[in-house]
């Protein structure tokens, strides 16, 4: 039966996705897009009831759709801790991990690595994009490490 109600709950989810995304798109083509806020706001005008509408199904679908992600991802990782005693030490490890690297990246933003004058952001806002930025360039260079070690570590282990 649990089953059975998983893969339900799974459809369903899915097909709030997916109706979110497709709204989503739709606002997106109808936007300018150099200037998104004018563009909704064009958009609200012409059509303002339906507009209206058809906005507040996707933030309702948007909502519906993150509580379920949160109160399912909650539910598994409380499972997931009951179940598997090294899960909690291994699930820590991986957050302090994750609060290093943002920490590090903040460091590492200089603060000027978006033209604050052109696009009109103060320095704060430029030194979050640099931050996030470096974040990626960590991530992808350990993906591209962990790779390289996973090949090349199986080949040398046979050699010996």
């Amino acid at each position: 039966m649990k089953e059975k109600t998983d893969k339900i709950l799974t459809l369903v989810l899915l097909g709030v996705s997916l109706i979110t995304a497709v709204f989503a798109v739709i606002f997106a083509l109808q936007s300018d897009s150099k200037h998104v806020m004018d563009g909704i706001r064009e958009l609200g005008n012409n059509f303002s009831g339906m507009f209206d509408v058809a906005f507040w199904i996707l933030v309702i679908l948007l909502a519906i759709a993150i509580c379920a992600i949160v109160v399912f991802l909650v539910k598994k990782l409380a499972s997931r801790f009951k179940d598997e005693p090294g899960y909690l030490k291994k699930f820590l490890l991986l957050i302090g991990i994750i609060v290093v690297l943002l920490v590090v990246s903040f460091l590492l933003a200089k603060g000027t690595d978006v033209d604050i004058v052109t696009y009109n952001i103060p320095e704060g806002t430029s030194k979050l994009i640099g931050a996030a930025c470096i974040l990626v360039y960590i991530i992808v260079i350990g993906a591209a490490l962990s790779i390289l070690v996973t090949e090349v570590m199986p080949k040398s282990n046979k050699k010996k």
